[in-house]
């Protein structure tokens, strides 16, 4: 295990002194975060996200289409993936939009059985 000095503010210090036990869990919490956080490079998908948690009807669902900004983004990756390769963050952001567009289909085909259903 490796050590590490920083230097916090005393407030933060405070802070963190009672829960110096659990470091290591709030240092892999917030980096978590921090990547999560990184919105610039999954543009257009929390879009979708943030729809999908707001529970819509069945209707809603599969009405659901990308906007023309996830679809550029997808596209430009698909195309340099064809031409040179991806990055490491590019392949990192194309994972991100294969999960969302699996949550997606999942979200469309619940969508379609309870509209079976009725």
């Amino acid at each position: 295990m490796a050590a590490i000095i920083l230097d916090i503010p005393d407030e933060l210090a405070d802070r963190l002194r009672s829960l110096s036990d659990r470091l290591p869990n709030i240092l892999e919490l917030g980096l978590r975060e921090l990547d999560a956080s990184s919105v610039t490079s999954f543009s257009g998908a929390s879009d979708i996200l943030e729809f999908l948690a707001s529970l819509p009807t069945p209707e809603e669902v599969l009405a659901l289409r990308p906007s023309p900004q996830f679809q550029a983004r997808t596209s430009e990756l698909l195309e340099r993936n064809r031409a040179m390769g991806l990055s490491s963050a590019e392949e990192e952001e194309w994972q991100r939009y294969q999960a969302v567009e699996h949550l997606v289909r999942l979200a469309k085909a619940r969508a379609a059985l309870k509209l079976q259903q009725r």
